[in-house]
C-alpha cells in the first residue's frame, strides 16, 4: 500500500488490463459521492445485467435515474419498518427450529441464508413466497457460480454456445423468469391490496404511463433478492461468529436484548434501542464486509489522492482495506463494536466505513438489511448462547464474501 492508499497497475501485455486501486477514505469518496465522472461500467455488471436484469444495482444513466425515482419511496426508513414483524415471525420460526436441536452444533451460515430467503421472499411475494423460494432457492447458486467465472475468464464464452454450463444456466434463469413473470402478471390481473413489495412495485409512480413494465419489475424483485439475501446473511453470519469468540461482547449483546425486549416480540420502534447490537453489526461489516471491492470506470481523467487516472480505466474500492487501514482505525483487526459510538463515528472520515457503498448509488437497501440484522440477532441472543467450535475461517468471494467450509457454533439454550 502506497503512502497515498492508491495503487496502480501499470500496461501489461496480454489480456490483461490496468486498474487504480484507491484505497484511501477521501479517495473513496471523490469515487462514490460524485453524479458525474465514475460508472458502474465492468465485465462483473454487465455479467449481473445479463443473468439477473437490469435492476437499480446495474442499470445506468436515464434507466438508473428513472427506475431510483420511482422506487425510492418504497425504501423510505417508514414503509421498510413496515416489514419488521415479518422479519421477526421468521426468525422466531428459527429459532423454534432450534430448540430442538438444544446443543447441538449448527452451521451458522446455512441457517442464515435459510432465514434471509425466507424473509426476502415473504417481504417480496407475500403470499406467494413458498413457491417462489423454492425456485430460488434452486437456481440462485448455480447462477451466482456461473456469473463469477465469466466475470474471472480472461475470454468468456459466448453464453448462446449450447456448452453444458451455458445450458443449465439459461435454463436455471428461465425458471427464475418464469416464476416472477407469472406471479407478477397474475398480482397484475387480481389487483392485490397486499403490502408485499411486489405489489408495491405495481403501484408505483404517478399514473400508467409512468409506471414500471412487468419486465422491470421483474429485473428489480431479481436484483433485489440477490443483494437483501446474500449479502445480509453474510452480514449476520459474521456478527454471530465473532460475537461467538467473543464472549463478553456477546452476554453485553444478550443483556441489551433482554433488558430492551422483554419477553415480547420486537418491532422497528426497538431498533434504535438495540444500539449495541447494532455497533456490534457495524464492527462485524467493517471487518468482514460483504463486498470487499467495488470497481467503477473513470469516465474523465481524474485526480484522486495526487495520482491522474485516465477516463476509460477501472478505479477499485476496497471496503476491506480501508477499512482496516490504520489510519482510521487503531489496532484494525480486534473486534470491538465500541468503535461506532456516535461520538467515534463523527471523528472519522465519512468514507472510512462504506459496506453499503455511498453517494448517489448507495445501496438502497441498506436499512432493510441493517433492521432485519439487529432484530434478527437480538431474538436469537435472548434465546440461545452461540459457543465457537470453528474460530478460524478461511474466505473466498462469492456472491458476496463468504467463508470456505462451514462456520460452526453450539447453540445453547437459556
Amino acid at each position: 500500500m502506497s503512502s497515498t492508499s492508491l495503487a496502480t497497475c501499470h500496461d501489461t501485455p496480454g489480456l490483461r488490463q490496468d486498474f487504480y486501486a484507491v484505497f484511501s477514505a477521501e479517495g473513496a469518496q471523490q469515487v462514490l459521492a460524485r453524479s458525474v465522472g465514475f460508472r458502474k461500467d465492468d465485465v462483473f455488471y454487465e455479467e449481473i445485467r445479463e443473468t439477473f436484469g437490469n435492476g437499480l444495482l446495474t442499470s445506468q444513466d436515464s434507466d438508473y435515474v428513472r427506475q431510483r425515482r420511482l422506487i425510492q419511496p418504497l425504501f423510505t426508513r417508514r414503509k421498510v419498518d413496515r416489514y419488521a414483524r415479518a422479519m421477526c415471525e421468521e426468525t422466531l420460526a428459527t429459532v423454534g427450529e432450534w430448540r430442538g436441536r438444544d446443543g447441538t452444533v449448527i452451521d451458522v451460515l446455512d441457517e442464515v441464508t435459510l432465514l434471509t430467503q425466507r424473509v426476502v421472499t415473504r417481504v417480496l411475494f407475500g403470499a406467494a413466497s413458498e413457491e417462489a423460494a423454492e425456485v430460488v432457492g434452486r437456481n440462485f447458486p448455480l447462477l451466482g457460480e456461473y456469473m463469477l467465472r465469466r466475470g474471472f475468464s480472461p475470454v468468456p464464452l459466448p453464453r448462446w454456445l449450447p456448452t453444458p454450463a451455458n445450458r443449465r444456466a439459461a435454463a436455471a434463469r428461465q425458471e427464475l423468469y418464469d416464476v416472477c413473470d407469472r406471479i407478477i402478471a397474475e398480482r397484475g390481473r387480481a389487483g392485490s391490496e397486499q403490502g408485499d413489495l411486489l405489489n408495491l412495485l405495481l403501484r408505483a409512480g404517478d399514473g400508467e404511463d409512468d409506471r414500471l413494465t412487468p419486465d422491470e419489475i421483474r429485473d428489480q424483485v431479481l436484483v433485489f433478492f440477490l443483494a437483501g439475501h446474500e449479502t445480509t446473511a453474510t452480514s449476520m453470519m459474521f456478527a454471530l461468529y465473532l460475537l461467538a469468540n467473543h464472549p463478553q461482547e456477546q452476554a453485553r449483546a444478550r443483556e441489551e436484548a433482554d433488558r430492551v425486549l422483554g419477553d415480547r416480540i420486537p418491532g422497528a420502534a426497538d431498533f434504535d434501542q438495540l444500539s449495541y447490537i447494532h455497533m456490534a453489526m457495524k464492527e462485524a461489516m467493517r471487518l468482514y464486509p460483504p463486498s470487499p471491492g467495488i470497481s467503477r470506470r473513470a469516465t474523465a481523467d481524474t485526480v484522486i489522492d495526487g495520482h491522474v487516472i485516465p477516463a476509460g480505466k477501472i478505479v477499485l474500492l476496497s471496503p476491506w482495506v480501508t477499512q482496516r487501514h490504520p489510519r482510521y482505525w487503531p489496532d484494525p483487526e480486534r473486534f470491538d463494536p465500541e468503535r461506532f459510538t456516535p461520538e467515534r463515528e463523527a471523528a472519522r472520515p465519512r468514507y472510512a466505513w462504506f459496506p453499503f457503498g455511498g453517494g448517489p448509488r448507495a445501496c438502497i437497501g441498506q436499512h432493510f438489511s441493517m433492521l432485519e440484522a439487529v432484530l434478527a440477532i437480538a431474538v436469537m441472543l435472548r434465546h440461545f448462547e452461540f459457543q465457537p467450535i470453528d474460530t478460524d475461517l478461511k474466505l473466498t468471494q462469492k456472491l458476496a464474501l463468504r467463508s470456505v467450509g462451514p462456520v460452526r457454533c453450539r447453540i445453547v439454550s437459556r
